[in-house]
């Protein structure tokens, strides 16, 4: 199976296309405080040309069920990912699948399907211990993130052998501006480093 590769963060339709087009398999949207944040109508909106191959991942942060129901109705995702304790205060029906956070240094993921492995604080750029994360690796399906970017992606996937990545920042020219250019090299990078484990 190939790497999933996530580009997340995203708030312009350009970078959306710059993703799927280097072979993104999913795109993020981020709905909790953050300079990434964008409304649920909006990305529906930039999402328009979005193929059902690429998944659609509504990022959220400790939302109530309301804020969630929000985003549910108004922009309609494959995926929900938040911190993994939240989804017992959430409503999600079944068309939409869970990738519950798990952050470094908390327990160990109490799950065999698709989960995200990060930092304390999402966002930051901040690198997780990936020889810690391949211990996880062992547990369901691991999507590592934090700090990732074009020149680390090789090592962290060797290191880990993630179910797949997850960048933000990396893609980034200055905090929350992403870059088409640096997405396409990431995710061609990821593409080629899943290739090799």
């Amino acid at each position: 199976m190939s790497l999933l590769v996530k580009v997340c963060g995203l708030s312009e339709e350009q970078h959306v296309n710059a993703a799927i087009d280097a072979g993104a398999g999913a795109v993020g949207f981020v709905f909790a405080e953050s300079v990434r944040s964008i409304t649920p109508a909006r990305a529906a909106e930039i999402c328009g040309n979005v193929p059902a191959y690429v998944r659609r991942v509504a990022v959220m942060l400790h939302p109530t069920n309301e804020e969630w129901r929000d985003v549910l109705r108004n922009f309609d995702p494959d995926i929900l990912q938040t911190d993994a304790e939240d989804f017992k205060s959430l409503d999600v029906p079944g068309t939409v699948d869970c990738w519950p956070v798990y952050r470094e240094g908390r327990a160990r993921p109490d799950t065999d399907g698709v989960y995200v492995y990060e930092g304390p604080k999402s966002g930051r750029g901040e690198v997780v211990d990936w020889s810690n994360a391949a211990n996880f690796a062992a547990c369901g399906r691991l999507i590592l993130a934090g700090g990732l970017a074009e020149h680390n992606i090789a090592l962290a996937v060797s290191t880990t052998r993630p179910y797949g990545v997850d960048v933000s920042s990396g893609v980034e020219i200055a905090l929350g501006q992403k870059s088409s250019e640096l997405i396409q090299e990431f995710v061609i990078a990821a593409t080629a480093a899943g290739k090799d484990v």
